[in-house]
C-alpha cells in the first residue's frame, strides 16, 4: 500500500513521538509498503530506506515547536495539513497514518480523498490539555466529544498502552482497536560517557529522560537528600538541555545533561539502579522498555504510566513521594540478591512481551487487516475493542 504518515513533530529529534514515528515507519517500508512521512519543520535529516520524508513549510515567526499545546503547533499543523493535502491531490494514497493530534487533519483529508486512517494514539489529548491547563476544564466535554468523533471516523486504533485501548472500547466500541507498545532501543556495541565516579564500592542510581515536573526528577533529587550518609549510592541524571549538564547537587548527585540516543544501551549498562519516579501518566515511558532491556533493578513509582508493564516480580513499585523512593533506593542498596533477581526478571519479560519483532507483527497485522479492506473496496470489519 501507499501510506501517508502525518507526525505533527520536528523530526528527526531524540524525543519519545519522532522515535516511535521512525520505528513504525521504517518497519512499514521494510515490509514493502510505500511510506510517505509530512512532519513539522525542524529535526535532522536520517537514512530510512523506502520512506520520502517531507517537511511542511516554517510558518513566519515560528522558529521551534514546543512540546504539547501552542500557538506555534497551531500553525504548524496548518502548514503540515497544506503540504499532504498536496501530496494526496497529486499521488494515490490507500491510507493515512495519523499520529496524536494530526487525527483531526486526517479526517478531514480522509473525507475528501477516500482514504482509510489508521488513528496511532498516544495519549488521551483532553486530559493532558485540562491537566496543563486547568481553566480549560469548562471545555473538557466538548475536547472529549471531539477525540470520539476521531475514535469512530478511523478504520483502526493503534493505542500506546492498555489504558488508552480501554478509553476507545468505551468511547469508539465498534472501532477495531490493538495495543502497540513501544519496544527496547538496544545495541549491545553501543558505548557512553563513563558515569561510574573515581571512588570503589560506589553504586550508580540512574534517570535518562527529560527533566518536566511530571518526571518526577524532583522527588528523586529530594530522595537522594535524605539518604544516610553511609550510603553508597551517587544519583546520576541524564537529560534536559546542555545547560542542564552544569546543574550541581547535594554532592552525591551529577547531571550530565542530554546525550545522544545511540549512547542509551551503553549508559544503562553502567548503572546499578535505574530509576522512574514518574508522578502520574497513562502511557508507559518508552525508556522504561530499554531499563528492562538492560538487566539491572528498576525502582518506579506504582502508577499506572509503569505498572501497566512492570510489577513487583520485575521491579521494586513504590509511591510517588521522596521518602518512598529514598526507602526504595536503600532497599536496592542493602540487597544485592534482589537487585541481580529484578534485573534478570524484567529482562526475560521485555524479551517475551515487547520485542521489535512483536511490535511488528502488531503494526503489519493491523495494516493487513487495513489492505485487505483496500483490495476488497470495503471498510474493515468492526467489532469491539
Amino acid at each position: 500500500m501507499k501510506i501517508l504518515l502525518l507526525a505533527p513533530q520536528p523530526f528527526f529529534v531524540d524525543r519519545g513521538t519522532p522515535i516511535a514515528v521512525r520505528a513504525v515507519a521504517e518497519t512499514l517500508a521494510s515490509a514493502g509498503h510505500a511510506v510517505d512521512l509530512v512532519t513539522f519543520p525542524g529535526g535532522r535529516d536520517v537514512a530510512m530506506p523506502g520512506v520520502r520524508h517531507v517537511r511542511s513549510a516554517r510558518p513566519p515567526l515560528v522558529r521551534d515547536v514546543p512540546v504539547g499545546l501552542s500557538w506555534q503547533k497551531m500553525l504548524c499543523s496548518l502548514s503540515l495539513f497544506a503540504t499532504a493535502f498536496r501530496l494526496l491531490r497529486r499521488e494515490r494514497h490507500d491510507c493515512i497514518h495519523a499520529v496524536e493530534d494530526s487525527v483531526f487533519l486526517a479526517l478531514v483529508m480522509r473525507l475528501i480523498f477516500r482514504t482509510k486512517l489508521i488513528y496511532d494514539m498516544d495519549s488521551i489529548m483532553s486530559d493532558q490539555i485540562i491537566e496543563k491547563w486547568p481553566r480549560m476544564r469548562p471545555l473538557g466535554r466538548l475536547m472529549r466529544a471531539l477525540e470520539r468523533v476521531a475514535m469512530r471516523g478511523s478504520d483502526q486504533i493503534l493505542c500506546v498502552c492498555p489504558a488508552l485501548a480501554q478509553r476507545v472500547a468505551e468511547d469508539a466500541p465498534r472501532t477495531p482497536c490493538r495495543v502497540l507498545h513501544d519496544f527496547p532501543l538496544w545495541d549491545d556495541t553501543a558505548v557512553a560517557q563513563r558515569i561510574h565516579g573515581e571512588s570503589p564500592g560506589r553504586l550508580v542510581a540512574l534517570y535518562v529522560g527529560n527533566l518536566q515536573h511530571y518526571q518526577g526528577v524532583d522527588l528523586l533529587l529530594r530522595a537522594a537528600e535524605m539518604l544516610p550518609d553511609d550510603s553508597v549510592i551517587d544519583v546520576v541524571v541524564v537529560g534536559g538541555l546542555p545547560e542542564d549538564a552544569r546543574r550541581t547537587g547535594d554532592g552525591r548527585v551529577r547531571f550530565l545533561g542530554p546525550m545522544p540516543l545511540d549512547c542509551l544501551p551503553g549508559l544503562l549498562v553502567q548503572a546499578d539502579i535505574l530509576v522512574s519516579p514518574r508522578l502520574h501518566g497513562v502511557n508507559t515511558p518508552m525508556k522504561v522498555y530499554s531499563y528492562m532491556m538492560a538487566s539491572r533493578p528498576i525502582l518506579a513509582t506504582a502508577i499506572l504510566s509503569h505498572t501497566q508493564v512492570l510489577d513487583e516480580s520485575c521491579a521494586l513499585l513504590v509511591q510517588p513521594s521522596a521518602e518512598a523512593l529514598g526507602a526504595g533506593l536503600m532497599a536496592l542498596e542493602r540487597d544485592p540478591a534482589l537487585r541481580r533477581r529484578l534485573g534478570t526478571a524484567a529482562r526475560e519479560r521485555v524479551e517475551t512481551r515487547y520485542s521489535k519483532a512483536r511490535f511488528a507483527e502488531i503494526l503489519l497485522g493491523a495494516y493487513n487487516e487495513v489492505e485487505l479492506a483496500v483490495d476488497a473496496g470495503l471498510h474493515p470489519v468492526r467489532s469491539a475493542a
